[in-house]
């Protein structure tokens, strides 16, 4: 007979970055708990987030139907499950399914009160060691390692891939978002390249392949190489591995950054690091502009502007300096480490 709790149900139905930062959870769980099996459930379009993770048994994805998802996960007979989602549709599947649970702190409450009057209760934690809290009861603590990012062998990106322009070295820029309020307006994006001034790949969906090419011909294919839509996730996952260093919007693109130890310049428009998703166990550098009382106007973004100024964005200044990327002395594109 079973005395300890063995199989898990792991739950994140989405994004791309929340996936990725729920990464330290089935680590710990797979590592420290003897024998422990661990279930992935999430969108069947997330799957490739996941399948290549060591830490994971099988992956579960929701299709269309929610019944038959839970129909599905009845047959697993789960010892516990863990809800890093927290919403109907996790509420139905821990009532259907009548195990031991523990759900993520969505800590509406407090991001509400944040939002909308801008009196911050929100705890100095960051998202991962609030999803880490689910599984304290089982005697789980943080590793520390950091989150994970495990990249297929046929998506790895050959060099001979990239222009020759960007061989030697290169940044990676991650210029899409989800919403609009999160992203520089392409002007802006124009400005921080050039401010930049070494051979930039920009990365992004294919929503985003107009806005790139708007930046690459304002700039110049000597500067610029506009990867937007050339490449699927995991791909673009090897760019980030390979670059010098990353500049991204708050996007999931950031998250894996940061799941390969990168250099990060976070751009903060509508969001602010103050609501916890910040690159976690990397070194980073926050840009934003803090002399606005209208922010955070969104937990996730809009959009547009509510205010139609944009000034989060529109007067973001772009205060560094990047002495490490001086020609001749930028650091190899091969090189994973976080910079100390």
């Amino acid at each position: 007979m079973r005395t300890t709790p063995v199989k898990f149900l792991v739950i994140r139905f989405s994004s791309i970055g929340d996936i990725v930062l729920t990464t330290p959870v089935v680590r710990c769980l797979k590592q420290q708990i003897p024998g422990a099996e661990i279930h992935f459930c999430t969108k069947r379009s997330f799957q490739s987030l996941i399948e290549s993770n060591p830490n994971i048994d099988r992956g579960i994805y929701l299709d269309d139907s929610l019944n038959d998802l839970i129909r599905q996960l009845q047959t697993e007979r789960y010892d516990y499950i863990i809800d890093l989602h927290n919403n109907l549709r996790t509420l139905l599947i821990k009532l259907r399914l009548a195990v031991p649970s523990r759900s993520f702190d969505k800590l509406n409450w407090e991001k509400w009160l944040y939002v909308r009057f801008k009196v911050n209760t929100m705890p100095a934690l960051h998202i991962v060691d609030r999803y880490l809290k689910t599984t304290e009861s089982l005697g789980i603590i943080n590793d520390d390692k950091g989150l994970d990012y495990f990249i297929p062998y046929k998506d790895i990106v050959e060099p001979e891939w990239l222009p020759e322009t960007h061989r030697r070295g290169f940044v990676a820029y991650a210029i899409g978002g989800q919403h609009q309020t999160k992203k520089l307006p392409v002007a802006r994006m124009i400005e921080l390249c050039r401010k930049i001034n070494y051979p930039l790949v920009l990365l992004g969906g294919k929503e985003d392949t107009q806005a790139g090419e708007e930046i690459r011909q304002a700039l110049g294919d000597n500067l610029i190489y506009n990867a937007c839509g050339k490449y699927n996730l995991n791909q673009s996952a090897s760019i980030l591995q390979q670059s010098a260093l990353v500049f991204s919007h708050d996007t999931g693109l950031m998250h894996i950054a940061a799941a390969f130890r990168k250099k990060i310049y976070a751009l903060w428009g509508s969001t602010t690091p103050q609501l916890g998703m910040y690159p976690y166990k990397t070194n980073f550098v926050s840009l934003e502009n803090k002399l606005l009382p209208c922010r955070p106007c969104s937990k996730i973004g809009y959009a547009q502007c509510p205010l139609g100024h944009f000034k989060c964005m529109n007067e973001l200044p772009f205060d560094f300096d990047l002495k490490e990327l001086k020609r001749g002395t930028g650091p190899s594109t091969r090189r994973t480490g976080p910079e100390r």
